[in-house]
């Protein structure tokens, strides 16, 4: 299995379990999916202007008369007031009825660049951030990239100290190919370790990064801050438990999967745990 390809398996694990154990991060948008009549397009650029017209092809033509009704209110509006509204029925449409993930999360960034709060902001940036790093359509996540990098980059002139937002920032150029070379988000990302060793989010992209440079050796011990500092944290011993397994540490990866017994709640996921947890034993 490729390097980018473990990563993808190994989030992609953790982000069902994240969901099923202590619920989505963002009410009523667990089961949003991303826009599918794109598959094929990875080598070409992704728009906006893409995104939204891919996305009507998943819904009824008379949704479609409604949301471009909507979205022209939007641009003949002079309230602001108003024109947020209209925005976040756009992206509760999108989450609640139509469950397509990426209109959803443009309209609530357009809503909080127009709020332009530095909560509003991070909370937009973060559903980008979060959501890209278990999109396998190349395209598609450096537009979520470009999307999570703007939006931070806002909220970062708000409160120049906001840690969290820098080390979204960096994992923005980690994960979504905006840079020649992820260096540029790692940089970024160190600097906030370095100011504070018990950072675990710093901590958890640093390992990332990491893996993907394939220097995992130095991803272990980060985690294994991480899961010191916080052991409740399902993201790490689950990373922890599948790195080990995948360097042959057999002993050390039942060790793990076994601590995550207790953090998962998801059947299917507790199966899946169990069922490594039998194979390393033999």
């Amino acid at each position: 299995m490729k390097k980018a390809q473990w990563i993808t398996a190994v989030t992609g694990l953790i982000a069902v379990v994240l969901i099923y154990a202590f619920g989505p991060t963002v009410p009523k948008h667990k089961d949003v999916q991303p826009v599918t009549q794109m598959a094929g397009m990875q080598q070409q650029a992704v728009s906006t202007d893409t995104i939204l017209y891919y996305a009507k092809m998943q819904v009824k033509p008379e949704q479609v008369i409604w949301l471009n009704t909507l979205e022209n209110s939007i641009s003949r509006g002079d309230v602001r007031d108003q024109k947020l509204k209209v925005l976040h029925q756009l992206a509760h449409f999108w989450s609640d009825s139509a469950s397509i993930f990426e209109p959803y999360a443009w309209y609530e960034a357009e809503a909080s660049r127009l709020e332009n709060s530095e909560k509003s902001l991070t909370f937009a940036a973060r559903l980008f951030l979060d959501n890209l790093q278990n999109d396998d359509d190349g395209s598609r996540r450096k537009w979520k990239a470009l999307q999570a990098k703007d939006l931070f980059e806002r909220s970062l002139t708000i409160n120049p100290d906001n840690d969290s937002a820098k080390i979204g920032l960096g994992a923005c150029y980690l994960f979504g190919n905006i840079s020649a070379t992820p260096m540029e988000g790692i940089l970024k990302i160190r600097e906030v370790a370095a100011k504070d060793s018990t950072n675990s989010y710093a901590q958890i992209m640093l390992a990332k990064g990491s893996l993907i440079s394939g220097q995992y050796d130095k991803a272990i011990p980060r985690l294994e801050t991480v899961a010191r500092l916080e052991p409740e944290n399902a993201e790490a011993v689950l990373m922890l438990a599948d790195i080990n397994e995948r360097l042959g540490n057999k002993a050390v990866a039942v060790s793990w999967y076994e601590k995550s017994l207790r953090l998962v709640k998801q059947p299917e996921a507790l199966a899946e745990i169990r069922k490594r947890i039998e194979a390393l034993k033999k």
